[in-house]
């Protein structure tokens, strides 16, 4: 297991959010990076289609090493290796795309294909995929997801995105989700970094309460 991974599988037991934070700028970054991490957060996507994501990611996976810090919306295999030459070790995508994956599992960093059906979900976990994120979550209701958990790997980490909120979280950890990705819920553009800290330890609290419940 290399480091990237160490780090991801550590998140899954202590805290299993991966934080999108789709619009971020650079001057943003450290800021912002610096809310998340300071309340426990340590998986960190940056999409894509954010302005100079690279930057972003760059200056992120520098400051906070303890951190995963990589990229979602990410769609080709030119992708995965420019991310990762960014010093991102996280690919988050939205479908499930072979190529990506297997670039991703070829560069050892972690991969979570975007799956909303069983055949879906098992070609991703064939190609290599870390785990799954499934999306739209709106669209996948706890029960559906109770339904996949049947009959996929029990080690396999499944991990609702698109929709998700405190009060949400409760039905899909029954279910038998691993963890989520929260996007606007935690941030949206124009935030200051005290506004994301404050919504970041709401999340924690939420998620810790449910486990604990």
């Amino acid at each position: 297991m290399n480091h990237a991974h160490q780090k991801f599988t550590q998140a899954l037991t202590t805290l299993p959010l991966v934080a999108i934070l789709r619009g971020l700028t650079p001057a943003e970054a450290l800021p912002v990076g610096q809310a998340l991490v300071s309340t426990g957060w340590t998986l960190i996507e940056i999409p894509l289609n954010s302005p100079q994501p690279l930057d972003s990611i760059a200056a992120m996976a520098g400051a906070y090493p303890e951190a995963l810090i990589g990229a979602g919306t990410v769609l080709t295999t030119e992708d995965v290796r420019n991310v990762q030459a960014a010093g991102g070790q996280l690919i988050v995508s939205p479908n499930f795309n072979p190529a990506v994956v297997r670039e991703a599992v070829r560069l050892g960093m972690v991969c979570l294909p975007g799956v909303m059906t069983a055949s879906e979900a098992f070609g991703a976990l064939e190609a290599g995929a870390t785990g799954l994120k499934i999306f739209p979550a709106e669209m996948i209701t706890p029960a559906v997801v109770k339904a996949l958990r049947a009959v996929l790997p029990k080690q396999a980490p499944v991990m609702p995105v698109g929709g998700v909120t405190p009060d949400n979280m409760g039905a899909y950890l029954a279910a038998g989700a691993n963890g989520f990705g929260i996007g606007s819920a935690l941030y949206k553009p124009g935030m200051t970094a005290a506004q994301v800290a404050d919504s970041a330890k709401n999340f924690v609290a939420a998620y810790t309460g449910t486990m604990r419940a």
